[in-house]
């Protein structure tokens, strides 16, 4: 599998040391070592979603309920996701931490990942979502670290964006 597992785990760990208690997400390839790793984690609630909106209300439960959280899609999912994240998120001041697996740029080999993300950054932009590339794995932890500290203070999403530089293995 080109997915990294070196890479998901310095994730997964810089999500653990933000505070992040509940993450939810559906299969995707390149979320598969951290949906892995989560599940695997007695310390971690993993939520399994029938689709990526239902993600923005288990981070407004976590929230109320006094835990951080992370949702964790891919472009298309973000997508799919907008009504939640502006009529609850962003409505009513819920910091969500989203990890987008940043498909369709260089090197995507699948052309059914193409448009998401051609449009992903755009509607970040037009949303005020403030976002981050995570393309270098030694800028993780910090950057996880920021962004959740962003998304808590300002009581908003914030993205991450996953690129294929971190995600892939490199051959």
């Amino acid at each position: 599998m080109p997915v990294s597992e070196t890479n998901s785990k310095i994730i997964y760990e810089a999500l653990k040391a933000s505070g992040v208690g509940v993450m939810s997400a559906l299969p995707e390839t390149w979320l598969v070592h951290l949906i892995r790793m989560a599940e695997d984690d007695p310390d971690m609630a993993l939520v399994r979603l029938a689709k990526e909106e239902e993600g923005v209300g288990i981070a407004a439960g976590a929230h109320f309920g006094g835990a951080r959280s992370a949702l964790l899609m891919q472009n298309h999912g973000f997508l799919q996701s907008i009504n939640g994240i502006v009529s609850l998120a962003l409505l009513y001041k819920i910091p969500l931490l989203m990890l987008i697996s940043d498909r369709g740029h260089l090197g995507e080999p699948d052309p059914w990942q193409t448009e998401g993300g051609r449009y992903t950054r755009p509607v970040l932009d037009a949303l005020r979502i403030v976002y981050d590339e995570l393309g270098d794995p030694a800028d993780v932890d910090a950057k996880v670290a920021k962004a959740m500290t962003l998304a808590q203070s300002s009581l908003s999403p914030v993205a991450l964006l996953l690129t294929r530089d971190l995600m892939w293995e490199r051959r």
